[in-house]
């Protein structure tokens, strides 16, 4: 038995179309925001449904029938891109994300079946609530609150319309590799939603 390990994650992937304007939308940010964010690769931008960690390649093949079983019944469902924010909000920003907005009811329920079949494996639930978002940056632990007052302003100053909805029609097992440039993803398997 094969016992080298991966860090992974579970995801719905975005088309390119969304991609190519959070580019977009970055590149006006980073113009007027201190320079104090890690902005995340739009490449490596996804709507993460259940974090796992070092997982074996034994285990991989358990998550994705546990995959298999979340998804019974789930049929696509229809997602935008809308608005862009802060956590933990706008005067103290360290997460800067853009919202979804569309089927969530769908998204919320994929996403808590998921959680309930990995917590079967052994995969603790997490505290926090599940908050449908894209992550665009992080603030460095060296930015000053004013650095982060700043860039709450220019978030709220930034109008953010995508025109581009999509539709969710599998959930992936990605893997992530750190490296010193950032993290390489690349999707291991996928389960298609069919309802």
């Amino acid at each position: 038995m094969n016992s080298e390990t991966i860090r992974a994650f579970i995801a719905i992937e975005l088309p390119d179309a969304v991609k190519n304007e959070i580019v977009k939308l970055e590149t006006d940010l980073k113009k007027n925001s201190p320079d104090v964010v890690k902005w995340v690769d739009p490449d490596g931008i996804h709507l993460t449904l259940k974090f796992l960690g070092n997982i074996t390649t034994a285990q991989a093949e358990e998550v994705l029938m546990g995959m298999e079983e979340a998804v019974q019944g789930v049929v696509p469902f229809n997602l935008e891109v809308r608005g862009a924010g802060a956590f933990p909000g706008l005067n103290r920003v360290q997460v800067v994300w853009v919202g979804l907005k569309g089927e969530l009811d769908k998204l919320s329920e994929l996403q808590r079946r998921v959680v309930m079949n990995m917590e079967q494996l052994g995969f603790p639930k997490e505290d926090r609530g599940f908050t449908p978002h894209l992550t665009l940056g992080r603030l460095r632990n060296y930015a000053r609150p004013e650095d982060r007052k700043k860039i709450g302003e220019v978030l709220s100053k930034t109008t953010f319309v995508i025109n581009t909805s999509f539709t969710a029609e599998a959930v992936h097992l990605v893997k992530s590799r750190l490296t010193p440039k950032g993290a390489i993803y690349t999707v291991i398997d996928s389960v298609r939603l069919k309802g």
